[in-house]
């Protein structure tokens, strides 16, 4: 579509986690840091590297924040294929949304779906609203499904933030997502008998709460 840029290609900056459960992840903690500013780029890479140019002479206090030469290699070779395991995210997510439809099982909307865009959605997570979330998602683990909750507890009610005043009820709708959300497999691996394996235990789960 006309005017779609990547993201990391807009703005002052983009930054990147390769943690690796992310769609291109490392086998250790990575990242990178995109810029179309030379200075810009060039402070960064003093910052990653203690603040140092040339070595051993600092101009700023910085951290030791390189990526390894082992890491930027898988990356580099990964990145070949991360247009096919988004496409094949999307799969999943539509094969979700189809075996969704018409239960309580709310999916998350795609937003660019219908916009023309090719790459309208990389399905990090797949993330659906369920009724008694908790109880939905032991059942799942005892199928041996993996499932996890992204975030358990929001951000207002986080310890590190009582000095912000807020308390339960502040912020309902935060509060509600945390309590009704679950995440579901959805890396490109997934074959059609996984998915429909995921789909019947998380429709049976909830059958049985009526």
């Amino acid at each position: 579509a006309e005017g779609v840029r990547r993201v990391g290609s807009m703005g002052d900056a983009g930054c990147f986690s390769f943690f690796p459960s992310k769609n291109l992840g490392g086998f250790g903690d990575g990242g990178i840091v995109t810029v179309n500013d030379p200075e810009l780029a060039a402070k960064i890479r003093k910052l990653r590297n203690h603040g140092a140019a040339p070595k051993y002479y600092h101009s700023l206090i910085g951290g030791n924040f390189r990526l390894d030469a082992l890491q930027a290699a898988i990356l580099s070779i990964k990145l070949r294929h991360l247009e096919d395991w988004h496409a094949a995210r999307r799969r999943n997510a539509a094969f979700y949304e189809r075996a969704f439809q018409n239960s309580p099982v709310v999916t998350p909307a795609a937003v660019y779906k219908d916009s023309g865009i090719t790459n309208y959605h990389i399905y990090n997570q797949f993330v659906v609203r369920v009724p008694d979330r908790d109880r939905v998602r032991q059942a799942l683990a005892n199928a041996n499904i993996g499932c996890d909750i992204y975030y358990p507890v929001p951000l207002h009610l986080q310890e590190c933030f009582n000095y912000l005043g807020y308390s339960k009820g502040d912020f309902p709708n935060s509060e509600k997502a945390a309590a009704e959300t679950l995440a579901l497999p959805i890396y490109p691996e997934l074959t059609e008998n996984m998915l429909q394996y995921v789909a019947d235990n998380l429709l049976a789960t909830i059958q049985e709460e009526k």
